[in-house]
């Protein structure tokens, strides 16, 4: 893995972090976009005190701002010539109504927006590199999601289950149209379900919730084992369009294999990223 270059979302904390861990000691060139310049320091530091590799760098980056995205793109071009591997790792869980700085509801535009735009900034320079990978983080949520092109974004009523299931069912969507779109190319796209991890992800949640999840809930170091084959493993070096739990393809929803939602979430986020060119 010499000289290959990773970049992590969402690497200071939980999944995101124990991936990076894994990745800096196989000897990936890391690059981490994190929204606080601080703690990403702490992280990086971390990360070559334990792993031995200093090839890390932190680039800022706010994933709920696409402009702030679309700016750590250009210099994420300047910087590099490469990208080997794209990790979509980074979500969030929000209990209450949010929007992000664009006036976008948080999860949608965080969870699915975010990943969208970035993985398409980046693209040509995933393409120049034969075998490179693309891995999007969902869930199992994705099972109970539907996408409300109606009302995506939950302005007239907010159910944050539906919204979180809407938006890891964009992300095994945005897998699979991606999948069509790469035919032909030398670039694989798969997806993932970690588990259900103790991560940052449910802090909004309620004690009750928290104290009964905690019961059967995973460490992020177990967590980040897919991500971590995906991204490394020659095994699944050809393997492209599918959905993995536990290191293993398994079969996604009826509603994730539809390429009709698929092409249109695809034009609507398009729509959306338009408006920050």
């Amino acid at each position: 893995m010499k000289e290959r270059v990773c970049l992590v979302t969402g690497a200071t904390s939980g999944i995101g972090k124990e991936t990076a861990l894994a990745l800096a000691a196989k000897g990936f060139t890391l690059v981490l976009p994190v929204r606080n310049p601080e703690k990403g320091e702490q992280v990086k530091n971390e990360i070559i005190s334990t792993a031995g590799n200093s090839n890390i760098e932190i680039m800022s980056c706010d994933l709920s701002s696409l402009k702030d995205v679309k700016l750590f793109a250009e210099n994420f071009r300047k910087a590099y010539k490469q990208l080997d591997i794209l990790i979509n790792n980074a979500g969030i869980w929000e209990t209450k109504r949010k929007e992000s700085q664009d006036g976008i509801e948080l999860t949608f535009a965080v969870n699915h927006l975010a990943p969208f735009l970035l993985t398409n900034e980046l693209l040509d320079l995933l393409l120049k590199n034969p075998g490179s990978r693309i891995i999007n983080v969902s869930s199992e949520a994705h099972r109970y999601g539907k996408i409300q092109f109606d009302d995506i974004e939950f302005t007239k009523s907010y159910c944050h289950i539906k919204a979180y299931s809407q938006s890891k069912l964009a992300n095994v969507l945005f897998t699979k149209e991606l999948m069509r779109k790469l035919h032909g190319k030398d670039v694989t796209v798969n997806a993932l379900h970690p588990g259900v991890v103790a991560t940052k992800l449910f802090q909004n949640m309620s004690i009750i919730v928290r104290s009964l999840s905690s019961l059967f809930m995973i460490s992020p170091k177990k967590g980040s084992a897919t991500s971590i084959y995906l991204a490394s493993s020659f095994e699944v070096a050809n393997t492209t369009g599918e959905y993995f739990k536990n290191r293993k393809i398994v079969k996604t929803s009826k509603e994730s294999n539809n390429p009709i939602i698929a092409a249109k979430l695809w034009q609507l986020s398009e729509d959306y990223i338009s408006k920050f060119k």
